[in-house]
């Protein structure tokens, strides 16, 4: 995983000496990514365009990641794809704050490592499965019915 102490951390001080409507693109691509407390990423990109607004700064953000999970059915391990397109507005301090109470700190630096690992997680299936056709477990036996077929399958397809 990636050890950087905060590897979605975005410089925007110098956004504030420029006029509104500027823009700056930031690109940010991991083989691998830890997310704390305990997301695991591959294959993470993440496209941020951010906007200079009279409120402060417009932040339009698209991620992409595969996260280790485990089938609800079989209970093997898959990768997961996620994605998740968001827009949140930074206030800046001295003017007035956003409704999710997000602003541009002193130092200009914003670590959007948390505001990624939320819209990641809200993007999670609630019940993933490994493909939309697993077969899951035998109630009996606990046998893989993707793998194979048990005596108790057989049992019930005869009667």
């Amino acid at each position: 995983m990636t050890t950087q102490r905060l590897p979605l951390l975005i410089n925007v001080g110098f956004f504030q000496n420029l006029p509104i409507g500027s823009y700056r693109d930031f690109q940010f691509e991991y083989p691998t990514l830890e997310l704390p407390p305990d997301l695991g990423l591959k294959d993470f990109t993440a496209a941020a365009h951010i906007s200079r607004t009279p409120q402060g700064l417009l932040f339009e953000c698209k991620v992409e990641a595969i996260t280790p999970m485990e089938c609800v059915r079989c209970l093997e391990p898959f990768d997961q794809k996620l994605d998740a397109d968001f827009f949140e507005v930074f206030a800046y301090k001295s003017r007035n704050f956003t409704e999710s109470g997000l602003y541009v700190p002193d130092d200009g630096n914003i670590d959007m490592g948390p505001l990624v690992r939320e819209y990641l997680t809200v993007a999670m299936p609630i019940k993933p499965l490994c493909k939309p056709d697993c077969q899951g477990l035998c109630v009996i036996c606990g046998e893989n019915l993707n793998l194979s077929t048990c005596e108790h399958q057989a049992r019930i397809m005869i009667e």
